[in-house]
């Protein structure tokens, strides 16, 4: 087995076991609910701990408690948004995604986002204020605070709200909360003590999560749970790293407390939405991460430091709650215009983020100026081989002399006979002669893993590849090929098998198929190897490939099928310059024909002369 088909095999096998072992030692999982979550209960910091950069520690009070009591509710109308707030605390409770359905089907319901205590998996946002030394917690507002209409009615962005509540003891608290286009919500807390003593107290927002999410993923590569960011530094906790956070006895929970000096954000992120809590930048605070065992809550909260209100004095607080889609133009519009530093790696680039996020914007780009996500995916395709020509090029070309040694080498064999040694200098020599790198051959393939892991992770992450159309059948290119050999590819009445299931491994779709033909197309522009078992495992790659990925995403698929097509276009080009002329029909009809029993015995292994065979 000479060199160039030793690396090439190299390359193959170690790309093939790669992307097997990704797909099934990561496979997404089932969706996981949590069956002990709480549906009535609430517990929550009512009065959290102040900011160790504050004045004296209060305990935090946890409290379970029956269902909340109904109360009157603020309606949201954006754009974007629908849903109502709740007066019982100020809560920001009902949230649903105008923009985004539940299923391709057009009158399926919106993504609902938040929902209040009493409904199903809670998941909310609300506001207060805790105890300095000297104050009381029951003379502030809090969760339970049923607060009053000042102002305004229905909230939308042009269109704030403003609701009070007053102590009776000289303090009156006023909170307007005001809404974008999109999915940012400023809520700004002001206290005015009109009493003849001062008062300590600190502002908080608080994130809450009743039991893990009911659409949680569970896979390995994808982070679901807490991200945020304290002083420049990207921190992520998945959900089963939340529960094993130590206990702080003060917390009354398990928890973890980061202070923060310069900038910073923290909440929950799923696969394709986000709640978090940013704080004004530039100005100290404490980032919580919390978990309540007895009740199965997940809690992410901000708090500022303890101030002092004197008599006849006001001071005001400013907290911001993003609640909506990782939308990359959206999230890194609020990161460059908004002042929210680093906000747009709440999006989970992953591990290869060098090379996800040059990845996705150009596609993003293609995808603005093309108008189609597939179409966006193929014309990226041809950037990508574009950028890679260069070593593409070396690459065919030293196939190519390649090909013109091969005289030279068999006479090399039989002049050193069987010393290995001997041959492998004079074979390196000859190379260094020739200027012919052997390794060469395996660099389009290499080349390949990165890039297809990278793009991998884009299609899987990015909320703009989910439910997006190319043509067709193919209407989510976040998702498997749904047509099947097991339904004639639509033509029966029965639906295709689901991903991921055995049945739709074995059933896989058109564009799998089609991606074995072009794998299978582009391995017969090289005569095959000499060696049988090197024959054996080139023909099994492209139809192993085709089943393996026919559960994968479609805009994966597609972009693998336009890959196969150039590279065979450049390496057909390539060859021809250099005065070769590849048989593909030839060898194609030599794949479908039997072999001569001549062809066969020939590449059976003789005794060497001189030795009779026993």
């Amino acid at each position: 087995m000479d060199d160039q088909n030793k690396n090439l095999l190299l390359a193959t096998v170690l790309s093939f076991l790669v992307i097997l072992g990704w797909f099934f030692f990561f496979p997404p999982a089932d969706p996981a609910v949590d069956p002990n979550a709480p549906l009535t209960a609430v517990t929550e910091a009512e009065a959290p701990a102040p900011a160790a950069t504050g004045a004296a520690t209060a305990p935090a009070t946890t409290e379970v408690a029956e269902p909340l009591p109904e109360a009157p509710r603020l309606t949201v109308d954006t754009p974007r948004l629908a849903g109502s707030i709740s007066l019982l605390g100020g809560r920001i409770d009902d949230l649903s995604l105008k923009t985004y359905r539940e299923t391709l089907d057009p009158a399926s319901p919106m993504v609902r986002l938040l929902s209040p205590v009493g409904q199903e998996h809670p998941y909310y946002a609300v506001f207060g204020w805790g105890p300095g030394q000297g104050t009381a917690a029951e003379d502030l507002p809090n969760a339970k605070t049923e607060w009053k209409i000042a102002k305004g009615g229905t909230l939308s962005p042009d269109q704030p709200v403003t609701l009070t509540w007053a102590n009776g003891k000289g303090l009156t608290f006023t909170r307007e909360i005001s809404v974008d286009d999109r999915f940012m919500f400023t809520v700004t807390d002001t206290v005015a003590n009109t009493g003849t003593a001062a008062a300590s107290l600190f502002p908080y927002g608080i994130v809450a999560r009743h039991g893990k999410p009911a659409g949680l993923q569970g896979f390995y590569l994808l982070h679901e749970g807490v991200v945020g960011r304290t002083d420049g530094k990207l921190t992520e906790q998945k959900y089963k790293d939340i529960e094993k956070l130590p206990a702080v006895e003060r917390e009354g929970a398990q928890a973890e407390v980061l202070d923060a000096t310069a900038d910073g954000w923290i909440g929950f992120t799923d696969k394709y939405w986000m709640t978090t809590l940013i704080p004004e930048q530039g100005q100290p605070f404490t980032a919580v991460t919390k978990f309540v065992p007895s009740a199965s809550i997940y809690q992410t909260e901000t708090r500022h430091p303890v101030q002092t209100v004197e008599a006849g004095a006001t001071i005001t607080s400013t907290t911001r709650l993003f609640a909506g889609a990782k939308e990359w133009e959206t999230i890194k519009s609020y990161q460059d215009d908004s002042n929210v530093p680093g906000f747009i790696d709440s999006i989970d680039w992953g591990w290869f983020f060098f090379f996800t996020k040059p990845i996705f914007t150009v596609l993003h780009f293609l995808h603005g100026f093309i108008g189609n996500m597939g179409l966006a995916i193929i014309a990226l395709t041809f950037v990508l081989k574009l950028l890679v020509l260069p070593l593409a090029y070396k690459s065919y070309v030293s196939m190519a002399k390649m090909k013109e040694l091969q005289p030279e080498l068999e006479a090399l064999k039989e002049r050193v006979g069987e010393d290995k040694q001997k041959l492998q200098r004079e074979m390196m020599q000859l190379y260094k002669e020739k200027k012919v790198n052997p390794a060469a051959g395996c660099l389009p393939i290499l080349i390949q893993i990165p890039i297809f892991f990278s793009l991998y992770k884009v299609i899987f992450v990015t909320i703009e590849l989910r439910h997006a159309p190319f043509f067709g059948w193919l209407n989510d290119l976040s998702a498997p090929d749904p047509s099947s050999l097991y339904n004639l590819f639509g033509l029966l009445p029965w639906a295709a098998p689901a991903h991921p299931s055995l049945m739709a491994t074995i059933f896989i779709g058109a564009l799998p198929i089609l991606l074995g033909i072009t794998m299978w197309l582009q391995q017969k522009l090289n005569p095959a190897p000499a060696d049988p078992v090197q024959q054996q495992i080139f023909s099994y790659m492209p139809w192993i490939f085709m089943f393996m990925l026919g559960g994968f995403a479609s805009g994966l698929v597609v972009y693998w099928i336009t890959n196969n097509l150039i590279t065979f276009t450049q390496q057909y080009l390539i060859m021809r310059s250099h005065g070769h002329k590849p048989d593909i029909f030839g060898n194609i009809k030599s794949s479908f024909r039997k072999k001569p029993a001549a062809a066969v015995a020939a590449n059976k292994p003789t005794a060497p002369k001189g030795k009779a065979k026993k």
